[in-house]
C-alpha cells in the first residue's frame, strides 16, 4: 500500500488545491520499506495531483483542507482520504502506521523549530 502525504516543507499543506510537493511512502503490513520519497510538482493543480494519486497507485491520502469534489473523487476511486490533519509529516505518517489517525487531527510540534 502506498500513503501520500501533502506537504508544505516539513508539515502537511493546509490545502490540497494548493499542494506543489508530496511525500510518498511505500507500506507492507504497517511497516514502512524504504524511506518515503518527495515529489516536487511543477505547479499546484488539483487535478494533476489527483493524477499522479491514480497513476502511483495510492490507496490513502492525508491533506489538509480539500474540496468536496476532489474528495468525493478520490472516495469514489475508492481511494482512502484522512482530512484536516495537522501536523508535520513525519509524525503523521508514524500515527497513520500505528492506525491511529483520523480525521481533523491535530498533533502536537515534535520539533523545537516553528519555522515553516
Amino acid at each position: 500500500m502506498k500513503i501520500l502525504i501533502t506537504a508544505q516543507g516539513d508539515f502537511v499543506a493546509p490545502r490540497f488545491d494548493l499542494t506543489a510537493e508530496v511525500v510518498i511512502a511505500t507500506v507492507d503490513n504497517g511497516v514502512l520499506v524504504g524511506k518515503p520519497r518527495t515529489i516536487i510538482m511543477d505547479r499546484p493543480s488539483p487535478e494533476d495531483l489527483s493524477n499522479m494519486i491514480m497513476e502511483e497507485g495510492i490507496s490513502t491520502v492525508i491533506c489538509g483542507g480539500i474540496e468536496d469534489r476532489h474528495y468525493q473523487f478520490l472516495t469514489w476511486k475508492k481511494i482512502r482520504v484522512i482530512d484536516f490533519v495537522i501536523g508535520d509529516h513525519e509524525s503523521v505518517l508514524n500515527r497513520a502506521l500505528a492506525g491511529q489517525l483520523q480525521p481533523g487531527d491535530m498533533l502536537p510540534l515534535t520539533r523545537g523549530d516553528l519555522s515553516l
